[in-house]
């Protein structure tokens, strides 16, 4: 799937330098500790005309890029991470290979995409999804805490899962803390199956992410708190094209979001 955010009318260009200063400014990537570079991660050409935004830095993504001429790649899921191995071989190689060769430009923002209040991950998914953000909490402010952004009658935990799935156009996995009416629910996207204690101390009655790890069923239960586990691919595939899309039309560039289907 893929969408094109630009007018028609010839984009102009933007220098490389002023377009890594735009993203930082909106998602300040100096305030997160994260588990990788943020930034510019592969150097292309010097003027940027157009924009493809991703969630994974993929191969299929990066050719997706080049058939649609792109300067430039907006993702979440960057290429390099914290303690990986560092040499360039096998995939690795071949993705690095059709970007230089390509001369694209690759930007990646993790975790402040993740937290942007408006255009990030968890607040794109909760409009998505109806909700709307009282309070953060977790490690970084990265986990939304809220209610329903309209009045609604009474929701349980299947009306709920339901509901995501309508929504999301995806199975759910969901694991029922209690048959007590939903009031808050917490919600962050990707792996974030971690922080459901943290959700659970915020006072949630839910908890949505993209993963489920084999403790978090047992907490649920036992805490009384629903677990909806969406996917996570599912879950963060609304930031990054919300981004590169403000920014695109700001610097008067062309911009394309492509969805390479992942059943994360």
């Amino acid at each position: 799937m893929s969408s094109a955010s630009a007018s028609g009318s010839q984009p102009t260009g933007a220098d490389r330098e002023q377009l890594l200063q735009v993203f930082d400014a909106l998602l300040q990537p100096e305030r997160f500790k994260d588990y990788g570079p943020n930034g510019l991660q592969v150097e292309g050409k010097p003027v940027i005309r157009k924009i493809v935004s991703g969630v994974t830095a993929s191969r299929a993504l990066i050719e997706a890029a080049i058939a649609a001429q792109a300067d430039a790649i907006f993702v979440h899921h960057g290429l390099f991470w914290r303690g990986q191995d560092g040499r360039v071989t096998g995939w690795m190689k071949q993705r690095l290979a059709l970007l230089l060769a390509h001369d694209i430009n690759l930007f990646a923002y993790h975790l402040p995409l993740d937290a942007h209040p408006v255009l990030g991950n968890n607040a794109q998914l909760g409009d998505i999804l109806g909700l709307r953000a009282e309070s953060r909490f977790a490690e970084q402010d990265l986990g939304f805490l809220g209610g329903w952004a309209d009045a609604r009658e009474p929701v349980f935990a299947q009306d709920l899962a339901r509901h995501l799935e309508s929504r999301l156009q995806r199975p759910v996995v969901s694991v029922e803390g209690s048959q007590a009416a939903i009031q808050k629910i917490a919600w962050c996207s990707g792996g974030a199956q971690g922080y459901f204690e943290a959700a659970i101390a915020a006072g949630a009655h839910a908890f949505i992410t993209g993963e489920i790890s084999e403790p978090q069923a047992h907490l649920a239960r036992e805490c009384g708190v629903s677990f909806l586990a969406c996917g996570h691919h599912a879950t963060e595939r609304y930031g990054a094209p919300a981004v590169a899309a403000q920014v695109a039309t700001q610097l008067g560039l062309s911009h394309a979001f492509i969805d390479i289907h992942n059943p994360a």
